[in-house]
C-alpha cells in the first residue's frame, strides 16, 4: 500500500502477516485470517468464520476498537459509489437485530468493489 494512498482512504489489501500480527490476541485457535484491507488506520479483516472491524481511536491509535460479525449475522450490505461532486464511495452493512447499518468510508477508487466481492464471497459461504 503506498503510503499517499492510505492517507487518501483508499482501501488496499494488506500482508496477512501485519494482520495476524494485530490480531493474535482475539483470533480463536481454528480460525483463519483469510483477506485484510486497510483504510488509513483501520482494518476490514475477513477470517473463515467472522468480519472483524479494527477501528483505531484516538491521536496515537493506542486505544482499538475490534468489532467481529459473524457472517450469518450479516442480513444484507451496499455499495454506493463515488459522483462528480460526491467524491466518496460508502459500504453499509446490515446485521440482524440491528436497524441502523455500519458504514465505511472509501475514497474515489476501485478498492470498494474488491471489500464488496470479499463481502459476497464470504456471506455466500
Amino acid at each position: 500500500m503506498g503510503i499517499l494512498s492510505g492517507l487518501l482512504g483508499n482501501a488496499s489489501e494488506v500482508d496477512l502477516h501485519e494482520v495476524e500480527k494485530e490480531l493474535e490476541l482475539i483470533v480463536a485457535e481454528n480460525e483463519r485470517i483469510e483477506k485484510g484491507y486497510k483504510i488509513i488506520r483501520d482494518y476490514l479483516v475477513f477470517t473463515n468464520t467472522r468480519l472483524i472491524l479494527i477501528d483505531k481511536q484516538g491521536i496515537t491509535g493506542k486505544k482499538t476498537e475490534f468489532h467481529s460479525i459473524p457472517y450469518k449475522s450479516i442480513t444484507h450490505f451496499s455499495v454506493e459509489t463515488a459522483g462528480t461532486f460526491d467524491l466518496d464511495s460508502e459500504l453499509k452493512i446490515w446485521i440482524s437485530s440491528t436497524a441502523l447499518p455500519i458504514s465505511k468510508q472509501f475514497k474515489k477508487d476501485k478498492s470498494i468493489f474488491d471489500v464488496q466481492k470479499a463481502l459476497a464471497t464470504y456471506i455466500a459461504k
